[in-house]
């Protein structure tokens, strides 16, 4: 059984269970699961998608919309939906651009492309001043470990067992998912990896509010080898939702510039707003040498990345870093400088924070009444409720999280289940205190139903 396979539990729930065989034979009608019988039977079929939950017809707000015309709140979204789906000014931005300027030829460039990225270096106070776009996170990443490369001349990186980075083989490779990682070795020579933090279960046991001896690893392997050119790091874990603390992130940085690599940190899914801030770092009071943008800055509609860096890496003139098709796409920059303003125009970092707060105190109760909630943690719109058999001995409840995520898709609320027992939520930035609450009775009734069965069995 799965369960029984650590690796898998990572990035998602996945599509090899009974409880997913139940979904299907219990909540889909005969038109739709012919429709997901074809999906299947022409697409790849890998633990994370194929085969797939549910068919979606339609996407608006905080909403997606089944092919049986059920309303679902999306708590997941692949974290591009920090304006929830469909935002009208997004929409009239890219069908402005289609019919003006569709696609940019190389060895050309455009006015909303460059806007955008002006827009990006002005949100890290002018930092990172040197942006370079592409399709994919995933390939943004490649191009920062490429530059690193260029700049350092060491190939070596340090990474976290457990990260993710993409899925492509260079972001697998200093990514630390086993579902994406094994049994496609050899992998980019010089990655190397060390235990993350982990602030719910301390491999260390770090005693101290900093997690002072989790970063000893890090300070060993900088030491020793002395020729790593790059700590990659999600500045916050997305998937478990790993929160450091400042004092952490400060004595990285000093790490880094001690030892000579250059620190570069994935918000891919933590960016623009997710966490409370523009991007994750700046909670911390550093300023990373490089940073990976994705996901939501094509505004829930258009797949757009960036990778941002210091002034001084501007040092590759003679190579191709990124140079991809649709590096400087119009389409895909009018859709992140409507995302952006969106954002700016309407205070969502300020509302997000708001409905950060009426969160808190909904989960903190929740805590007090089930005991299946091990551990909360959260910063911004970024949750994660770790569900556990026993708070003492902190076994993960992987059953039970698999039983209250099908629960809540029944009720009409979709999130993700990371590492096997822990719910993942991230609500859209747009979210209202009253679709909140109705989201949060949901979780709660399944909380409830759940720990009820486990009670009298």
């Amino acid at each position: 059984m799965y369960e029984n396979k650590a690796y898998m539990k990572t990035e998602g729930d996945i599509n090899l269970t009974d409880a997913r065989q139940a979904w299907w034979g219990d909540q889909v009608d005969d038109a739709v699961r012919s429709i997901l019988q074809e999906d299947e039977d022409v697409f790849l079929h890998q633990t994370l998608s194929s085969p797939c939950l549910n068919v979606l017809s339609a996407c608006e707000g905080i909403y997606v919309e089944d092919a049986q015309g059920r309303r679902i709140m999306d708590f997941h979204g692949n974290n591009v939906h920090q304006l929830g789906f469909g935002h009208p000014e997004v929409i009239a931005a890219v069908k402005q651009q289609l019919d003006q300027l569709s696609f940019c030829t190389r060895r050309y460039t455009n006015i909303p492309a460059i806007d955008l990225a002006n827009k990006l270096v002005e949100l890290t106070n002018g930092s990172l001043s040197r942006v370079l776009f592409a399709p994919g996170a995933t390939s943004a990443i490649g191009m920062a470990l490429k530059l690193a490369r260029a700049v350092t001349g060491k190939y070596k990186t340090l990474s976290m067992w457990g990260a993710f980075h993409g899925a492509s083989l260079d972001a697998i490779s200093v990514g630390g998912e086993g579902a994406f990682r094994r049994g496609l070795g050899p992998l980019l020579p010089g990655a190397e990896h060390v235990i993350p933090f982990n602030s719910y279960r301390c491999v260390f046991g770090c005693q101290d509010e900093g997690h002072s001896l989790c970063l000893k690893p890090i300070e060993y392997v900088l030491e020793q080898d002395g020729e790593i050119g790059a700590v990659v790091v999600e500045t916050i874990r997305n998937t478990d939702v790993q929160i450091p603390p400042i004092s952490y992130y400060r004595r990285l940085r000093e790490l880094c510039d001690k030892y000579g690599a250059l620190l570069i940190v994935d918000e891919t899914a933590t960016g623009l707003g997710r966490t409370g801030t523009m991007f994750a770092y700046q909670h911390y009071g550093i300023e990373p040498d490089m940073m990976v943008l994705g996901k939501g800055l094509g505004g829930g509609v258009f797949p757009m990345a960036a990778l941002l860096v210091k002034e001084e890496l501007n040092k590759a003139q003679e190579m191709s870093i990124g140079h991809y098709t649709h590096e400087k796409s119009p389409v895909g920059a009018a859709a992140g400088l409507a995302a952006i303003r969106v954002i700016e125009e309407n205070n969502l970092l300020a509302h997000a924070n708001e409905m950060a707060n009426l969160a808190k105190l909904r989960l903190q109760a929740m805590m007090e009444t089930y005991s299946l909630i091990g551990d909360i943690r959260q910063i911004g719109l970024l949750i994660a409720v770790e569900l556990v058999t026993d708070r003492v001995t902190k076994e993960p409840a992987v059953r039970q999280a698999e039983q209250v995520m099908y629960d809540c898709l029944e009720q009409g609320l979709n999130f993700k289940v990371s590492k096997g027992n822990v719910l993942t939520l991230s609500p859209p930035l747009i979210i209202t205190a009253e679709q909140l609450h109705e989201a949060f009775d949901m979780l709660e009734a399944s909380l409830a139903k759940v720990e009820n069965s486990k009670s009298i069995q």
